[in-house]
């Protein structure tokens, strides 16, 4: 492709580009920086409420015609203290919908807005309190080599016994053999999860089947992956908490900007690359 000048991504994340060969290629990359902030806060609740009001067994129970309370009792979300690990967009989206539910908020970020935090009614804290201290703890921060397996043995170490963790993120920012073994002992009492590591190879059974061979994927992550899918305190979603119906209009107006602004010289959302 010699004459590709630009790669419009219909994401954030851009981690699925060579940014370097673009810079080495003159190739300008845009992306797509605000969306779903909403949306995916939303869903993070969606997966919350889910476990906390054991909806999947509640709704199943019924459908069979079954209308016991055995095995149903849940948890209030008001007065529990959820830790946010991430305050960009989503992060403060997320937090303000845990006020709605007059939720205690914890944050970590590596850049704390203390206006925000006063404004909000949040405390910014170091790791390791939030940890500690959270009964719930969502992750929201992109996929780079600083936050691969953010949390991992020693975070779920430091963790309250029976904790719930909800990752909406990236797959990668979460150990999922660390999950996977602090779901066995107890320390996570539940899961919602909308990412996981490896996740386009268990997509298709075809995927998985050609790893064998080329080696592409990682056999023992997505063979946890297929054990946490069948648990039924973890709720897993297929990456789609961004699929709204607004949030993709969204996605798409934004793109369409990105490459009409290209045509006219003027490049939008620039991550990498400048027009020559």
């Amino acid at each position: 492709m010699d004459r590709l000048k630009l790669i419009t991504t219909r994401s954030t994340g851009f981690e699925h580009i060579d940014l370097e060969y673009c810079e080495a290629n003159n190739i300008i990359v845009c992306n797509v920086p605000v969306y779903g902030d909403n949306t995916v806060a939303e869903h993070v609740f969606a997966l919350l409420l889910t476990i906390s009001h054991k909806m999947i067994a509640a709704v199943d129970r019924t459908r069979r015609g079954d209308f016991s309370l055995k095995g149903l009792q849940g948890f209030d979300l008001l007065g529990k203290t959820l830790g946010v690990i991430g305050t960009g967009s989503i992060g403060r989206c997320v937090i303000g919908i845990a006020k709605g539910f007059r939720m205690d908020v914890l944050a970590s970020d590596v850049r704390p807005d203390q206006e925000l935090a006063s404004q909000m009614g949040f405390r910014y804290v170091e790791m390791d309190q939030l940890l500690t201290s959270s009964d719930i703890i969502t992750l929201h921060v992109p996929s780079n080599e600083k936050t691969r397996n953010l949390i991992s043995d020693q975070e779920f170490a430091r963790m309250k016994e029976g904790v719930v963790l909800i990752n909406t993120a990236r797959g990668d920012v979460l150990d999922i053999k660390a999950l996977a073994k602090a779901i066995g002992d107890g320390k996570v009492a539940a899961a919602g999860l909308d990412v996981l590591p490896e996740e386009g190879g268990i997509r298709e059974e075809s995927e998985l089947l050609r790893s064998v061979y080329d080696k592409k994927h990682d056999l023992e992550t997505m063979l946890l992956n297929h054990i946490l899918l069948r648990l039924r305190n973890v709720i897993i979603t297929p990456h789609s908490a961004f699929n709204t119906r607004e949030a993709v209009e969204r996605i798409l107006s934004t793109t369409v900007g990105n490459i009409i602004s290209f045509t006219e010289g003027e490049p939008e959302n620039v991550i990498s690359g400048k027009r020559a």
